[in-house]
């Protein structure tokens, strides 16, 4: 059960409304569900600016890593700013293309459903040897614009009161001090932290069932890969409120 709407202390800018959405995982029947219904509430919704926020793991564990990055290219929310941020799994991806040795980690991890959907199949039975093989096949199949959208990927985005990130920032440390590892890779200490974090913190990267919504964060990762929800939190004035599949 999604938390209900509430009203909150945390400001979206002025006549702006933003959606958020937590990890895709290689679900694009997911993602194109969740767009249409975020496509209907903008149709409704008054502000004059709509923005979206992929918060990253859009590869890798569900079937089609590939045509969830061609649909996100694609851009079928017309009229609605989008921003694309980057996850660990994307950083797995680049990691692999430029060290083939990050694909033994890569793989165990999800790395084998991305290939595949590339059409690079059996990566588990990779020795370690055949993993620079593995690397030159992906490099030479991968579309020029998909690697150009995953080089393009932003780390945070701001938008008054609320930070967008993959995972998390670290507690205590000022936020243009946070590091890149931390806020793609970063669970505790940031999860059990009550501290008053300069912003409302959005991410993804954990796994919850149902969405979270705490004093100096909100999870919308709610596992659509296993469980078939794929959650966005819809975020206006001091309003919060859930779209899910």
């Amino acid at each position: 059960m999604l938390p209900e709407s509430k009203v909150t202390n945390a400001c979206a800018p002025r006549d702006t409304r933003i959606y958020a959405i937590g990890d895709v995982h290689g679900r694009a029947d997911l993602l194109g569900s969740l767009q249409e219904l975020i496509a209907k509430d903008a149709d409704r919704a008054s502000e004059a600016r709509k923005v979206v926020v992929y918060l990253g793991d859009y590869v890798d564990r569900g079937p089609d890593s590939a045509g969830v990055i061609d649909r996100l290219i694609k851009g079928p929310l017309a009229g609605l700013e989008q921003v694309f941020l980057m996850g660990n799994h994307e950083a797995f991806v680049l990691g692999f293309l430029e060290n083939p040795e990050v694909g033994t980690v890569w793989i165990k991890n999800g790395g084998d459903a991305t290939l595949a959907s590339y059409g690079l199949k059996g990566a588990k039975r990779c020795s370690a040897k055949d993993l620079g093989v593995l690397s030159r096949s992906l490099q030479e199949t991968l579309p020029d614009e998909h690697l150009d959208f995953l080089k393009g990927l932003s780390i945070s985005h701001r938008e008054e009161d609320y930070l967008f990130v993959h995972a998390g920032i670290r507690p205590g440390v000022p936020l243009d001090r946070q590091c890149d590892d931390d806020m793609l890779w970063i669970r505790e200490p940031f999860l059990g932290s009550s501290d008053e974090h300069e912003v409302v913190v959005v991410h993804g990267h954990t796994p919850v069932d149902a969405a979270e919504v705490h004093n100096n964060r909100i999870a919308v990762d709610t596992g659509a890969v296993w469980s078939g929800c794929l959650t966005a939190v819809v975020l206006h004035g001091k309003q919060q409120s859930f779209l899910h599949t």
